[in-house]
């Protein structure tokens, strides 16, 4: 039977496609005991979307894109299906699709899998678990039984497919000037989880919307264990201040590490970091100036140029764990 396409029912603005990540909106509806389905890319030929992205769709919302618009209001409808039976199916858009009357404007193909989570789901409990301790969590189902688990690269599951959710990227800006303020108020648009630290800082602004920790001790990031989807910007324009937190937070295991200042600062805060012991190694990973060389002049301009950054550098990283690891479904099934 095909489902009969009402998109009136789909606003014009695909706001709710904003939301890259859909493990907030799981998280939700398990709050909410909510039964939800989840739609996955799971092999793709064009498209503005990779393998591996994703919509959550429940009995009243959805949340995420597949395709720009083309497809996300036939996929709620299957995806409410599937809530209602329990059946996961294949869908295929595009080249080779059933459905004739859909096309896609890329002229590609795109393959989903829609399966049913409900809020009992120990898979969901345990992704929750792994992204709290923010640990590499590996996604495997079948649509119709799945396990979350950490992931292991030397461990190949048989299921159907694997996707890996990463820790939720973390960006700490360190200083207090505008552009340490741009900086970390584009990282709270961009949807990191954004912190601001300020060294014998002044007191918080009524405008913060995020974390601010006017730290007194030598030491503005004690709260924190960075990792390597952990991004640390420094802005306070003071050497003595700048080279204590870069010492710390070049030892770390931050994934980024930038400084704001300029060139002529570099060669003498370079020497005072070795000073202070650390290795060529470590020295290495800092990014001085921060941001890449866009001849950014205003605080929003910088705050682009950190921003673009920190996104290649951890796109970079990653090229090699894509999303999606594995995908093995042999058949089609619609509705």
């Amino acid at each position: 039977m095909r489902l009969a396409l009402d998109v009136r029912s789909m606003t014009d603005w695909l706001e709710t496609g904003l939301d890259d990540d859909m493990r907030p909106h799981m998280f939700g509806a398990l709050d909410a005991g909510q039964t939800f389905a989840l739609a996955t890319i799971i092999a793709a030929d064009g498209g503005p979307r990779p393998v591996g992205a994703q919509m959550v769709v429940t009995a009243d919302h959805s949340w995420g894109y597949l395709s720009g618009g083309c497809i996300e209001p036939d996929v709620v409808l299957h995806a409410r299906q599937v809530m209602a039976d329990g059946t996961p199916r294949t869908l295929v858009y595009g080249r080779g699709s059933p459905f004739i009357d859909m096309r896609l404007p890329c002229g590609g193909r795109v393959e989903l899998l829609v399966e049913r989570v409900q809020p009992d789901d120990g898979a969901l409990a345990d992704l929750r678990q792994l992204t709290n301790t923010r640990r590499l969590a590996r996604w495997e189902s079948d649509g119709r039984f799945r396990r979350c688990i950490p992931h292991d690269p030397a461990q190949v599951g048989r299921s159907e497919f694997a996707r890996l959710y990463a820790p939720y990227q973390r960006l700490a800006v360190v200083g207090t000037d505008p552009f340490a303020l741009a900086i970390a108020r584009l990282g709270r648009i961009v949807g990191w989880q954004t912190s601001l630290h300020a060294p014998s800082g002044p007191a918080p602004s009524p405008a913060f919307d995020m974390p601010y920790r006017p730290e007194t001790v030598p030491l503005p990031l004690t709260d924190m264990v960075p990792d390597r989807w952990t991004a640390i910007a420094v802005a306070t324009h003071e050497i003595d201040a700048d080279e204590r937190v870069l010492v710390q937070a070049l030892r770390s295991d931050a994934g980024y590490v930038g400084l704001l200042g300029s060139r002529r600062r570099v060669p003498e805060l370079l020497e005072r970091l070795r000073r202070s012991g650390l290795d060529d190694d470590e020295i290495g990973r800092l990014r001085a100036p921060i941001g890449l060389p866009i001849a950014a002049k205003s605080p929003w301009e910088v705050a682009v140029a950190v921003a673009a950054e920190i996104i290649a550098s951890y796109r970079k990283a990653d090229a090699c764990r894509p999303l999606l690891i594995e995908a093995a479904v042999h058949e089609t099934t619609v509705a």
